[in-house]
């Protein structure tokens, strides 16, 4: 069963989005961030994640996921989460970027990516998301 953060629809494990990926016929995007120690993560979830226009396109076409790596004592998360973002950031983030966000098909094979704060802005990140998913199959 996938856990949702903070009840806004991101799935916290891998296999669980690719599950409902293969059974929705949908992309999945997976985000790392530092929801406490980095300020281009907390930007691109407020200014981008949260808006409404984004929210309507993953709604339609999405699975999204959240591999979170806070730092404060308070903010840890439990060790088999940690052990599931250790495991995703093994495989698709191995240099630890933050953020940095995976386009991948239903297999979970990356499509496309973004390294840090999308320098183009929120209208930018979404042509290209959309771009990606139209174009990919």
């Amino acid at each position: 069963m996938a856990i949702n953060i903070s009840g806004n629809g991101w799935l916290v494990n891998i296999d669980d989005a690719k599950a409902q990926a293969k059974k929705e016929h949908k992309y999945i995007l997976l985000n790392f961030s530092g929801s406490d120690w980095c300020g281009p993560c907390v930007r691109m979830h407020k200014e981008i994640f949260d808006s409404e226009v984004f929210k309507v396109f993953a709604n339609d076409k999405l699975v999204l996921v959240n591999a979170d790596f806070p730092r404060l004592k308070k903010n840890q998360l439990p060790k088999e989460q940690q052990k599931l973002n250790d495991a995703m950031a093994d495989k698709y983030n191995a240099d630890g970027k933050f953020p940095y966000t995976a386009l991948l098909n239903e297999d979970g094979k990356v499509i496309k990516d973004w390294d840090g704060y999308p320098k183009e802005g929120m209208n930018e990140f979404l042509n290209e998301l959309k771009q990606a998913v139209d174009g990919s199959y």
